[in-house]
């Protein structure tokens, strides 16, 4: 999920229209992190964009550039890796197998996808 939260904000070249999830006023890590870490008065702009003018792009790029700008993609691909690390630590308690195998193969797949 968070690796979709992240294409939101065009991380990746992935073809996917930037800031749907802020048009359809969804929160996501990033947005989550950067209006956590916010000023007062600058939080509720932003939520004030997203609630009323949520169907501007030029508004929704004005809160893709406060994530950017926030720190909230970098906080989402660091939870993202220690999300995937902790994956690894557990499936490493268990001996190989085509399973065990399957699974780390999902988690790469899923942090290392670009659509």
């Amino acid at each position: 999920q968070i690796k979709d939260d992240l294409f939101d904000f065009g991380t990746d070249d992935v073809g996917k229209p930037l800031g749907i999830d802020i048009q359809e006023k969804k929160l996501t890590l990033p947005l989550i992190y950067a209006l956590d870490n916010a000023p007062s008065s600058r939080k509720k702009h932003i939520i004030r964009l997203i609630k009323k003018y949520n169907d501007r792009p030029e508004k929704v790029k004005e809160v893709i550039e406060f994530v950017r700008q926030s720190g909230g993609i970098e906080y989402a691909h660091k939870a993202m890796e220690s999300y995937s690390q902790k994956a690894f630590d557990i499936l490493h308690t268990f001996p190989p197998s085509p399973a065990r195998q399957s699974l780390e193969d999902l988690i790469l797949f899923v942090t290392r996808r670009k659509k």
